[in-house]
């Protein structure tokens, strides 16, 4: 190098060592930014932090765009003015040291570098960057609700996630079954895009494609959306979703509800069932026994065969089968469908007729495919009279006649028997309750007099009166007749009869009627019929007169009363008791009572009323519930000897 550039070189480095030793603007080197984060909306304080007293503060504010110094807010003597421009009227002064209060701060407007120069020749300049942040909303997740199928060899799509408004860009993360997913080339994709709103905030849409597997099908998907704030790092979740996955069959079976042991009368479910979705095409045949070809059934289309009410006929070889309409693959499965039954049960005699003091056989008989036990029963107490399915009456009563049911079960299937009732007739004249019976009645009234009468053959009844007559038949041998009548004069007078006849002889009973005196009679008044049974004054209650008069008239006070009367009755009568007591024991001591001094006192009636005593035993149950009647040595007595029995006390 030769001596003029020597100098050249020389002077400037002199020169730049002056410029700066000058403090060109421009020409020093500048410092750092600091990073200032603040969220979406909020106000943002600018501190510019020179030690100036606020009387003497003077320093400008300057925003960099497109890497130009821009003018926004000038301090003068403390005095702060914003300057013409977009911070015109978003700018104001805040305490000392000329720190800014920056309203609404947006990314769009605000994400710029801001400085802070003091007036001094030596004021050092300070530079804030900017960071405005927006949260997304909730992401949002639309699954793929046509499927997807297993044989495909391409991906497809199964979700797409949007994540709308944050700032800056978040990003989004797939996960199945809480795991993340991460791309594969030909089996897992995934497409993102961003799209700028008006508003400088990004909406994010991320589509996830993959190729599923029969393992897939219940798979939970979900999106993840990772993004931050000033206070640090945030994600949200969307919702699971699941996503239909087509694949074929693999295995076929049958199912049939209920399960154990069926019987006659269930209702029974055939189903057919298959590993694949969509499930095949089903069908279900039952073999033929004669021809042992399988006929195909009626089924929903859901493969599901309904047996309201099994039979026995319902037993039997069935066939399902199932054919895949995308592999045209077809398989089938086999079940034996077993009905227990019993048949109907026979008895013999069906009609079982006897006389008494005579003996009947009876024999029940059935069927199944299950070993059975027999009972019999009488029907109308349900009491078990002999196991087995011979059942023997011996010494026949009238009593003994009526139902009598056989029950054939099977102890191996719950549930399972069936049964047959039966009647035994025992052969004899009709036999009524009571001879004669009182009823109470009103007189120009409607009143029902009711009888009824026991016999085989069926004994039919008649009255000597005239009215409406309603028959009906309690049992096959037991009949009821209700009249209805208008009470006259002379039906008071006269009264009414009714007689049961039948083939073997007749029997009769006598309704005397009387007036109801409500002041006399009393609510619980009952007459003592000629057989000795105790019959209610007011009787049958078919029409709305009868009822009237069988209607207590006495008044029946409120539960509170009734017990006060109650107490009130035990106190008078242990007073009354008192006084008596003490009367009695007055006249003991004065010698007034003969009782312990003079000896047993013979008690004697006058002779004309001795002999009018005698004790009238009387009965009040029919011959179904007392049994035969009694004689004194313990005999049975014939039906027909139903009279009063009188014993005698006058020898």
């Amino acid at each position: 190098m030769g001596l003029p550039e020597l100098f050249c070189a020389f002077l400037l480095a002199a020169c730049c060592c002056c410029r700066r030793a000058a403090g060109v603007p421009g020409e020093a080197e500048q410092p750092a930014s600091e990073v200032l984060e603040v969220e979406l909306g909020s106000t943002v304080l600018l501190k510019c932090g020179l030690s100036q007293t606020q009387g003497n503060l003077s320093l400008d504010w300057f925003v960099v765009h497109k890497e130009k110094r821009l003018p926004i807010y000038r301090v003068r003597q403390g005095q702060g003015h914003s300057e013409a421009g977009e911070y015109k009227h978003r700018l104001s002064l805040q305490g000392r040291g000329g720190t800014l209060a920056l309203a609404h701060a947006s990314p769009q407007d605000d994400e710029r570098i801001f400085l802070c120069q003091g007036k001094h020749p030596r004021s050092p300049e300070r530079r804030l960057q900017l960071r405005v942040y927006k949260a997304p909303e909730e992401p949002s997740i639309h699954a793929n609700t046509v499927g997807i199928s297993v044989s495909s060899e391409e991906p497809e799509e199964v979700a797409t996630c949007v994540g709308r408004n944050g700032y800056p860009v978040p990003q989004v993360t797939w996960y199945k079954n809480r795991l993340p997913l991460k791309e594969e080339k030909s089996r897992v994709l995934v497409q993102s895009s961003q799209t700028a709103e008006s508003s400088g905030l990004y909406t994010v849409r991320s589509v996830l494609k993959a190729q599923l597997t029969k393992e897939d099908k219940d798979a939970q998907f979900y999106c993840e959306l990772s993004y931050r704030l000033p206070s640090g790092n945030h994600m949200k979740e969307s919702q699971d979703v699941t996503v239909p996955v087509f694949y074929p069959a693999e295995r076929l079976w049958m199912e049939v509800v209920p399960t154990g042991a069926l019987k006659e009368g269930d209702r029974v479910e055939i189903r057919c069932l298959a590993d694949g979705n969509p499930p095949p095409h089903f069908s279900i045949s039952k073999q033929n026994v004669s021809t042992m070809e399988m006929e195909e059934k009626a089924t929903d289309d859901n493969g599901l065969l309904v047996l309201e009410a099994a039979r026995q006929e319902h037993s039997g070889l069935y066939e399902c089968q199932g054919l895949d309409l995308d592999t045209m693959v077809s398989l089938s499965d086999q079940r034996e469908l077993l009905v227990n039954y019993v048949s109907a049960v026979r008895v013999s005699p069906a009609t079982p007729e006897s006389r008494e003091n005579s003996d009947v056989t009876l024999t029940c008989r059935a069927e199944s495919n299950q070993a059975l036990v027999f009972h019999w029963l009488r029907e109308k107490t349900g009491q078990v009279l002999a196991e087995g399915p011979v059942l023997q009456l011996h010494n026949l009563t009238r009593e003994a006649g009526g139902g009598y049911l056989c029950m054939a079960s099977a102890p191996a299937v719950p549930g399972l028997n069936r049964t047959r009732l039966v009647h035994v007739a025992i052969y004899g004249p009709p036999w009524m309750p009571s001879k004669e019976k009182k009823v109470w009645v009103r007189e120009n009234e409607v009143v029902s007099l009711s009888c009824e009468a026991l016999g085989h053959p069926r004994p039919t009844i008649s009255w000597n009166v005239n009215g409406t007559v309603h028959e009906q038949d309690k049992a096959p041998q037991h009949v009821l007749s209700t009249l209805s009548v208008l009470v006259t004069p002379e039906l008071l007078k006269t009264g009414a009869e009714c007689v049961a006849s039948n083939t073997l002889g007749s029997n009769r009973t006598r309704v005397f009627l009387e007036l109801v005196n409500l002041t006399t009679l009393p609510p619980d008044s009952t007459t003592t019929t000629g057989l000795g049974t105790s019959t209610p004054l007011s009787t049958s209650t078919a029409s709305p007169h009868a009822r009237a008069n069988s209607t207590s008239t006495e008044k029946k006070l409120p539960e509170p009363e009734r017990q006060g009367v109650v107490i009130v009755a035990v106190i008078v009568c242990i007073l009354v008791l008192a006084v008596l007591g003490a009367t009695l024991y007055y006249f003991y001591k004065k010698g007034k009572l003969p009782c312990g001094r003079s000896g047993k006192q013979e008690i004697t009636l006058p002779p004309s009323r001795k002999s009018e005593m005698v004790v009238d035993v009387k009965s009040d149950k029919l011959p179904e519930e007392m049994g035969l009647l009694q004689g004194s040595n313990g005999d049975k007595r014939a039906p027909g000897n139903q009279g009063e029995k009188y014993i005698d006390l006058r020898h």
